[in-house]
């Protein structure tokens, strides 16, 4: 533990999983107090949270809600405050993604991609800024190098991380000079679920497009979260972990 974050509390959103889960380890080894945050992924968050206090006792806690549900975020907000008497990080990580054709796209793609990516993170911001404030702590927004080069049959998903990347920088304003406000864009880190990412041929070539010619792992991202939770004059920025796909695209 490098006690870097010691005495904070840090809400990770999606933090159940992927690259969620290597945020949520990566605070904890800092000194943070974690708490986890799932909507589906139940068991998954429960095992992490018992794994982290088989470390340290006493702190991880699991929190569960519908993001999507804006009347859900003041409560979740207050949940997370609760447990350890505090907040000082704020990553909002959760996402969805799938594709959305021109032609096929419809109002529950929008209402998902949209509040999931966009819409949580504002309304969860927004609920947790009082307590922010309090204790100068920061927020850390996932993005996703997309956000400013357009991924092909995936209009709303752009867009919204697109409003996420200037939601990121419009916090940062507002919010400052009590609360930092940055973000993460990650490249290829790990491949999506759906059948259309298991081409070997198209994952290749998506590698190819990069610098370093290969995939990233989770810990980079977290790594670069880490950065961003303890860097005190550092704020309104947006940082790509993509193996420098995006000065390539």
């Amino acid at each position: 533990m490098n006690a870097s974050l010691n005495g904070k509390t840090a809400l990770v959103t999606g933090g159940a999983r992927r690259v969620g889960a290597a945020i949520c380890q990566r605070l904890h080894a800092a000194g943070a107090h974690v708490v986890v945050h799932c909507h589906h992924s139940l068991t998954e968050a429960q095992t992490l949270v018992q794994a982290l206090n088989s470390l340290r006792a006493d702190s991880a806690a699991l929190v569960q809600a519908d993001l999507v549900e804006r009347g859900a975020l003041p409560q979740l907000a207050q949940q997370a405050q609760a447990v350890f008497g505090r907040l000082d990080v704020l990553v909002n990580n959760a996402s969805s993604f799938f594709a959305t054709p021109l032609g096929s796209i419809d109002e529950q793609a929008w209402d998902d991609l949209i509040g999931t990516n966009l819409k949580a993170p504002l309304f969860l911001s927004q609920a947790a800024a009082p307590e922010l404030r309090r204790t100068q702590g920061c927020i850390v927004n996932i993005i996703d190098i997309h956000a400013e080069r357009p991924l092909a049959n995936h209009m709303v998903y752009t867009a919204a991380k697109g409003g996420l990347l200037a939601l990121t920088r419009s916090l940062a304003l507002e919010l400052g000079p009590e609360v930092r406000v940055n973000g993460v864009s990650p490249g290829a880190i790990l491949w999506p679920d759906g059948p259309e990412w298991q081409n070997e041929e198209e994952r290749q070539r998506i590698l190819d497009q990069s610098v370093l010619k290969r995939t990233g792992v989770p810990d980079d991202i977290a790594g670069a979260v880490e950065f961003l939770a303890t860097a005190p004059y550092v704020t309104g920025q947006i940082i790509a972990i993509d193996g420098g796909r995006s000065i390539v695209l």
